[in-house]
């Protein structure tokens, strides 16, 4: 006797199947090829198979369970189920293969109701199992796998007869339509955690849509378009437009259609990527190479070339945002500018910052900034657009049942029946209603099913398309919403076809022509994000996989290449790598290491432009793509800057200290001091015990190692940071040796972030130690070209006024500050701007107008919470005050910065002495006057900041001076000259030489 190798049941013979799984193995042979597919698994199985063995005959027996199979079989059949195989007794039945149903779940919880009640009438009991799931169809077994599955069979083992059990994730699809109870937590075999039921009561009709929010019409959000877009072109000003809303939901019609009726504007859009993690500026990019060229500020020009790829220049967020809105308000000079950004929640926070920007500073350029996005935008920036006069955001809610009546009309001519079911099951939602009706035209039975979720709509739309046109769409979504044709081609979706079924896509609405991205290629859009979506979702993660590298693969092959290239092939790269490890393959260790490269590039010119908030998530997934027990201390250290300048000391401290022990047990002898290192460093931001000593004991410990290595990066950061502890002591000239040596060593790296973060530390040392004021302003001359614009200005208005040229030095900052207004950059900068502009008025002898700077400066940094650059300043205030003869207002100055200065910080400890010591004396304490004059010389006698030490000899002049010390005071003074002679200080030192006259002719007696 032959048995069915599936059931076990006999055969005739030349059968190689019985006639149950011949059946279902013939509808399996239509399956396409390997799937991911949301499904629903029904198991069934009959109860005291084995009494029932005892008390029938083995040929009853036999035509019994004939029946039972017969009979179950068609109930699953008749709700559009395929019964996957027989295990014994058990039935094991599918809803979504071969073909998705968006009412899977609800078709197999009635089959089930009905295969309970069948039971009876076959004399057998039963139990049932109902668990709704993704799973993998298509494989080389033609079974559907997946947890599913498997929970599946052990709800159906747990239930009693007569029972059917659902799992929670079928309960959420139907839970309008059933009546159940829930059951205790199972303890399911092979599930570590208990697993929530439901005892199906009673199947109810359809389940009705729910309607979450109050349907609202159109015409009040296209008053609104038309009267901002009105302001926009009547007061030339710039306005902050945002449409809300889910998926769906309309705001890109509305859009659309506004843009249609507005034909005096220039048009430019652009789009958030759904990936962009990091990729910033993709949106900004896409509408700078649509804007027509239109003159521009040099410093702009430049800025936009460096971000758009043509040079290499350093830049930050700042600047990158003052020269976007440049260019904006170039172009809206010749004709009003609408300037469209498409999913904006998407957006990255230095994104968004850039166009409020734009909307918070533009003047005289008439731009509406339209942006379209989700409601979670709101939870990423819950205050966008709020209380501004130039800005209005409206959140769109369903459309209203007369309008869907018109969407529907428009679509196609439909008969009432039919149109109120698409009514009911679209909720109202455009994108329900056009994927619906597009449903009906391809489906010859003009069913219109209620989809649970927009998901599983888009997934059974997608699942009755052409296999061949489903595979070009899901080898388009590798790429993401938008795509190109050559892309489609090199993934292996049968070139010779591909453009007559991108074609056939484009006529059943699925995807539309775009513009592309790439030289002499065709590109396409995905109608809606949520097309993309179920297109990819139904790619196994071994196919996501292989096509994410090859994509990467056929990217780089292009030559040329979208801007943030590093960017996107680092995404696709990852993703390769993440779904080999979620599938548990071997670590392709040659892919890691190619997009952990691309990641960690990306991540440094964020790190460069100040983007550290972006700089940050790429170093992190860059690390997390490091093999297990091995280290990347330069990749740390990065993650390391970025969080420190995005979040603070803290933060970075942590890391550097969790970094350091992951080097350690590594066995990195260069990774583990070098990040020890780095996190003592970071302990002198805040912890009171700690101390610069420390860490140049550690420097000095770890150099020779690094040197021994030749490990330029490593040496690098030693080199950086001896520099900033010569800063923090005031030993510029020891700072600025260190800082050669470390940029040095960052260009032997080749590696563009940390040039450029050396070469800013080169100017500082210059300025405040003994390089001579000529000599300086040759430097700054020689380095224009490659310095920062601020970093130039701001010393070269330093050295002039050391010469006297006050009118130069006060356009220069005044350029600074407007800068800085037009840009709306850190308010730190601002600060630091007005203490620049005292000292140019106290050198020029404007005290009054030194004051106001010195309390403006100060304000601003208080209001920053900058404590450590506001002590500093409050001495610079209290000299100013001291020279308007305010002694109590300047006294209050020095002992606030007293108390604000920490111990460690030289410069504070030394300026506030000098200002409390001249209003001591003034009010005749001389002994303590003197004490703190000489504390504050000795403090600058150990560090070789010459015009402050300077400043330190000449403020103890004028104590010992009102002390009635004049011999002493002109020994002070003299030491000052001396020391602006040297620095080349041509002010300071002629007014020491006129206060030594003036004492050299002061009579005898009034020396005493």
């Amino acid at each position: 006797m032959t048995m069915c190798p599936a059931c076990g049941r006999e055969l005739a013979e030349d059968f190689s199947f019985c006639p149950f799984c011949a059946a279902a193995l013939r509808e399996r042979s239509e399956e396409p090829r390997e799937q991911r597919k949301t499904v629903t698994v029904l198991f069934c199985d009959v109860t005291g198979s084995t009494s029932l063995g005892e008390q029938l005959d083995p040929e009853a027996l036999r035509s019994l369970l004939a029946r039972y199979f017969e009979r179950m079989k068609a109930i699953v059949e008749g709700h559009g189920g395929s019964v996957e195989k027989f295990i014994g007794d058990a039935v094991m039945a599918v809803f979504g293969v071969p073909v998705v149903h968006e009412d899977d779940a609800l078709r197999a919880v009635r089959a089930g109701a009905e295969m309970r009640d069948a039971f009876g009438d076959l004399g057998i009991s039963g139990r049932i199992g109902i668990m709704t799931g993704e799973v993998v169809t298509g494989t080389a077994e033609r079974l559907a796998t997946g947890d599913a599955v498997n929970v599946a069979a052990r709800l159906e083992q747990a239930a009693r007869p007569g029972e059917v059990l659902l799992g929670t994730p079928t309960l959420a699809l139907v839970r309008n339509a059933v009546d159940v109870e829930e059951v205790p937590p199972l303890e399911l075999k092979g599930k570590q955690a208990p697993v929530l039921a439901y005892r199906l009561l009673a199947v109810a009709g359809a389940a009705p849509r729910r309607h979450e929010a109050p349907m609202v019409g159109r015409e009040r959000e296209r008053r609104l378009l038309a009267d901002a877009w009105e302001r926009v072109r009547a007061e030339r000003s710039c306005h902050l437009f945002t449409v809300l809303g889910p998926a769906g939901v309309g705001k890109s019609r509305l859009c659309a259609e506004f843009i249609a009726d507005t034909t005096d504007a220039e048009l430019v859009q652009g789009s958030c990527l759904s990936y962009g993690e990091g990729i910033t500026y993709w949106p900004v990019v896409e509408v700078l190479k649509q804007l027509r060229e239109a003159e521009l500020d040099e410093a702009a020009a430049g800025t936009l070339r460096a971000l758009l790829g043509e040079e290499e220049l350093p830049t930050s967020s700042d600047e990158i945002a003052w020269a976007f809105r440049k260019a904006l308000e170039a172009a809206a000079a010749v004709r009003p500018l609408l300037c469209v950004f498409d999913d904006v929640h998407w957006g990255e926070d230095t994104f968004l910052d850039l166009v409020e920007h734009v909307a918070d500073l533009s003047r005289d350029a008439p731009i509406l900034l339209l942006c379209m996005g989700r409601p979670d935008l709101l939870d990423q920036r819950p205050a966008w657009g709020g209380g501004k006069v130039n800005s209005t955001t409206v959140l769109l809610e369903p459309l209203a049942d007369d309008e869907t009546d018109r969407l529907l009309e428009s679509l196609a001519d439909l008969d009432e029946g039919v149109r109120a079911r698409v009514r009911e099951a679209s909720e109202g939602n455009p994108l329900f209603v056009e994927e619906m009706v597009a449903m009906l035209r391809e489906s010859p039975e003009g069913d219109v099913a209620v989809p649970p979720t927009i998901q599983a709509l888009l997934a059974a739309r997608l699942d009755q398309l052409d296999p061949e046109e489903r595979d070009v769409l899901q080898r388009g979504s590798i790429e993401g919403r938008l795509f190109h044709r050559g892309a489609v081609e090199a993934l292996g979706a049968g070139a010779n076809q591909v453009p007559a079924r991108l074609t056939a896509l484009v006529r059943k609405e699925l995807i539309r022509p775009d513009k592309s991205q790439l030289p002499s290629d065709d590109a396409f859009r995905f109608r809606h994000l949520l097309i993309r979506d179920a297109a990819y979702d139904a790619l196994p993660k071994a196919t996501r996989a292989e096509l994410h590298a090859r994509f990467a693969e056929w990217l780089i092959g292009r030559g040329a290449a979208p801007v943030e290239l590093d960017e996107i092939l680092g995404y696709h790269l990852e993703r390769a790598c993440r779904y080999r490890a979620e599938l548990g393959l071997e670590p392709d260790e040659e892919l890691q290491r190619a997009a952990r490269s691309r990641l960690a590039d990306a991540g440094r010119r964020a790190l460069m432009r100040h983007d550290y908030a972006a700089a940050r998530n790429f170093f992190e997934r860059a690390l997390q793509l490091v093999p297990a027990g091995t280290s990347d201390y330069a990749l740390e250290l990065d993650l390391v800057d970025a969080v420190h300048s995005a979040a603070g000391p803290r933060q970075a401290l942590a890391m550097a200290e969790s970094a350091a022990g992951r080097a350690a047990a590594a066995g990195d002898r260069i990774g583990a001091p070098a990040l020890r290192l780095a996190a003592a460093f970071l302990k002198l931001h805040f912890d009171p015990e700690a101390s610069p000593e420390s860490v140049a004991a550690l420097a000095e410990e770890a150099l020779p190692l690094f040197e021994a290595a030749g490990d330029d990066v490593a040496l690098y950061h030693v080199h950086l940071i001896r520099c900033r502890l010569a800063q923090f002591r005031l030993r510029y000239d020891e700072q600025l040796a260190q800082a050669e040596l470390a940029a040095h060593h960052a260009r032997a790296s080749g590696r563009p972030h940390l040039q450029a973060e050396s070469f800013r530390w080169l100017a500082g040392p210059r300025f405040y130690g003994s390089t001579p004021i000529p000599e300086l302003l040759r430097w700054l001359e020689e380095q224009q070209p490659v310095l920062p614009a601020v970093t130039h200005k701001t010393y070269l208005s330093a050295a002039l006024t050391f010469v006297g040229r006050f009118d130069e030095a006060r356009a220069l900052l005044a350029e600074l500050r407007h800068e800085y207004a037009e840009r709306g950059v850190l308010a730190r900068l601002g600060g630091l701007t007005s203490q620049n502009a005292l000292w140019v008025e106290l050198f020029a002898g404007d005290a009054e107008a030194a004051a106001r700077f010195g309390e403006e400066g100060c304000a601003i940094l208080e209001r920053a919470g900058e404590q450590g650059l506001l002590s500093t300043s409050l001495c610079f205030l209290g000299q100013a005050l001291y020279a308007l003869d305010r002694f109590d207002d300047a006294e209050a100055s020095a002992d606030r910065a007293a108390e604000l200065g920490g111990g460690e910080d030289a410069a504070t400890q030394m300026l506030w002495r000098q200002v409390k010591a001249k209003v001591l004396a003034r009010r005749g304490a001389c002994p303590e006057a003197e004490r703190l004059a000489r504390e504050a010389v000795a403090i600058a006698d150990g560090t070789d900041k010459i015009d402050w030490c300077a400043n330190a000899y000449s403020d103890l002049a004028e104590v010992l001076l009102l002390a009635g010390s004049p011999e002493e005071a002109a020994t002070a003074l003299e030491r000052a000259l001396a020391l602006y002679e040297r620095k080349g200080n041509l002010v300071l030192a002629e007014r020491s030489r006129s206060r030594l006259r003036e004492l050299a002719a002061r009579p005898a007696s009034t020396h005493s």
